[in-house]
């Protein structure tokens, strides 16, 4: 439940981004309507979204992670890389992916998309049952886990020196 709570925190502060990055987009192509370029700015903000996570992951967690004391680590407990970073975010988008696409090639309504993605979206999250750790399907694919991490919150003693 702290993994989906923490998924649904992100997704507030993601707003966030999305909105400045739309904001750069539409400035610097002095888009119009917001149907001009949507590709192209879907394209840029994927490129944006990677940018954040492969960054905030290779430090071991974004903000919605560290309010919610969950870190992304390797299969051994380590830091994850840039690239192992980037391959986790690659493979994160096979939540929305396979939904989105049925919804593009059979083009279905709005509504019926959103109910497709929201059931894709509870059997991907209902499969980490089935992992032996508990883990998502794409931290099993990318080699990467998420741990609880309690951070020391207790301060610690300060050492005075005496002459």
């Amino acid at each position: 439940m702290r993994r989906m709570a923490c998924w649904l925190y992100e997704g507030t502060l993601l707003f966030g981004v999305v909105f400045i990055a739309g904001y750069l987009f539409s400035t610097l192509t002095q888009t119009r309507n917001a149907l001009d370029n949507r590709h192209w700015q879907q394209a840029f903000l994927f490129i944006v979204f990677g940018i954040y996570f492969v960054w905030f992951w290779a430090k071991g967690q974004t903000l919605a992670m560290k309010t919610w004391h969950i870190r992304v680590v390797d299969a051994n407990g380590h830091a994850l890389t840039q690239t192992r970073a980037l391959v986790r975010y690659l493979l994160s988008w096979l939540w929305f992916l396979p939904p989105l696409a049925a919804g593009g090639v059979f083009r279905l309504p709005a509504g019926e998309l959103s109910v497709i993605v929201i059931g894709w979206v509870l059997v991907w999250a209902l499969l980490s049952r089935f992992h032996a750790q508990g883990q998502f399907v794409h931290d099993a694919l990318a080699g990467t886990r998420l741990v609880h991490f309690k951070p020391d919150l207790l301060p610690r003693p300060r050492k005075f020196w005496h002459l």
